[in-house]
């Protein structure tokens, strides 16, 4: 899929511009698991690239790579889930932070994002940097 594929370059390039060009004017990307520093959810394109903008910028974990990307599709057609594996390093350190995203994709554009982080992978990140 298209937009999964630029989805995980995006995070690769810790690029928040390609990231929100993949998303609708209005899109949701809700974070259930609420991370520290992270609002409940961000509502439009804008609202997710600047927070990204700020988030990857100040981040040291560099995405070397992301892996074991497993697609489900549903019985609705706009829903799709990949789970996945980020690897990347810190300060010379590899680690891995697991991940599933559930995906409302709508011609061929991002309307609803709820993004499932593995916390305790990002408390590690924040440990060794």
């Amino acid at each position: 899929m298209d937009v999964i594929r630029g989805y995980y370059d995006a995070m690769r390039h810790k690029s928040a511009d390609e990231l929100a060009e993949l998303y609708t004017e209005d899109a949701v990307h809700e974070f259930p698991f609420r991370m520290d520093g992270m609002p409940a959810a961000l509502n439009g394109r804008e609202q997710i690239r600047a927070a990204y903008t700020a988030t990857w910028g100040a981040s040291p974990f560099e995405v070397t790579e992301v892996r074991d990307v497993v697609i489900h599709r549903g019985l609705d057609p706009e829903v799709v889930v990949s789970e996945h594996t980020v690897v990347g390093t810190v300060a010379g350190q590899v680690l891995t932070v697991p991940g599933l995203l559930v995906l409302r994709i709508r011609d061929g554009l991002i309307v609803h994002n709820r993004d499932y982080m593995d916390a305790t992978a990002v408390t590690r990140i924040r440990q060794v940097a």
